[in-house]
């Protein structure tokens, strides 16, 4: 594990510009900070705060993190947690916290945890009444979710699919009905590949929108159905930089009479009629007078 005990001076302080600002240390605690996806101007001030106090600083790559780290002039104490190493890395800095040290968790790009290994660090930090302390920031998924134009009242990250073919389609066979917008990483390489999987998989009508670069110079967000894009992408090939799927959720299952008669006995079974007819007037569009008059009819002849 790398450990740059060489740079962690006393001296605890953030520039902004050529203005210095010093940070006090942090309560023991371990922080979760977010990072930006892209441009550097996404740091939040408490981010830069709990990064200049925290007395070490753990790293996804320290060479990627110490890009930021300069920008602003915060010389702290690093050491890389990661996939590979997360078994040897985690248990000195769980030592580190509970020797009173404050640890800063931040990933290459974005909110830690979301998509790399920092959640076994916070689960053996809580087993162990260690607090836990969230530094909210920028988010690639979210970033996508925000600009793709899909539903964003209620969206699932299901962050990479497998590269196995079989897998990747058992995925979104599991996926395929949930009532969400999803949200998925990608490497350019397999974009056109997963593209053309989900179109077939979950649909070639259904919306999506692809986030590409995000924040960065060369930001791209493109719109259009899983089998335009699909064409799109196989027909201009990879892409540059990093993406975000947004897929839009699935249309709604237009309900038959006999599934509409069904839906008002089970909740009948649970409630007065009134309110069962007014439940399931939210649930399928109904108007709440007819599926009362339905359902009185349902009782009267024993549901048949």
């Amino acid at each position: 594990m790398e450990d740059h005990a060489d740079v962690a001076p006393a001296k605890r302080s953030y520039l902004i510009g050529q203005t210095e600002f010093h940070a006090r240390p942090l309560e023991p605690a371990l922080y979760l900070v977010a990072t930006p996806i892209g441009n550097l101007a996404d740091i939040t001030l408490r981010a830069l705060e709990t990064l200049a106090g925290a007395d070490v600083v753990a790293a996804e790559d320290t060479r990627v993190s110490r890009v930021l780290l300069e920008r602003y002039g915060i010389r702290r104490r690093t050491m890389a947690y990661h996939e590979h190493n997360a078994a040897q890395a985690g248990p000195k800095l769980i030592e580190a916290l509970e020797a009173g040290q404050s640890v800063a968790l931040i990933s290459d790009a974005g909110t830690p945890l979301v998509s790399d290994p920092g959640y076994r660090l916070v689960g053996e930090a809580l087993e162990k009444g260690l607090r836990v302390v969230p530094i909210p920031g920028p988010s690639a998924a979210l970033a996508a979710l925000t600009a793709s134009g899909l539903p964003s009242d209620a969206f699932l990250f299901a962050g990479f699919l497998s590269a196995k073919a079989g897998q990747r389609r058992s995925r979104l066979e599991e996926l395929k009905a949930v009532p969400a917008t999803l949200i998925f990483f990608e490497s350019p390489r397999r974009l056109a590949e997963t593209l053309a999987a989900m179109a077939e998989t979950l649909g070639g009508a259904r919306h999506a929108a692809i986030g590409r670069e995000l924040t960065k110079t060369f930001e791209e967000m493109r719109l259009g159905t899983l089998a335009e894009l699909a064409a799109h992408y196989e027909a201009a090939g990879a892409p540059k930089g990093e993406i975000v799927i947004c897929v839009g959720p699935p249309a709604a299952r237009q309900e038959g009479p006999a599934d509409i008669d069904r839906l008002l006995l089970s909740l009948v079974a649970e409630m007065p009629a009134s309110k069962a007819a007014a439940e399931a007037a939210k649930m399928t569009g109904g108007q709440k007078q007819a599926l009362y008059r339905r359902l009185l009819e349902l009782k009267e002849t024993g549901g048949d």
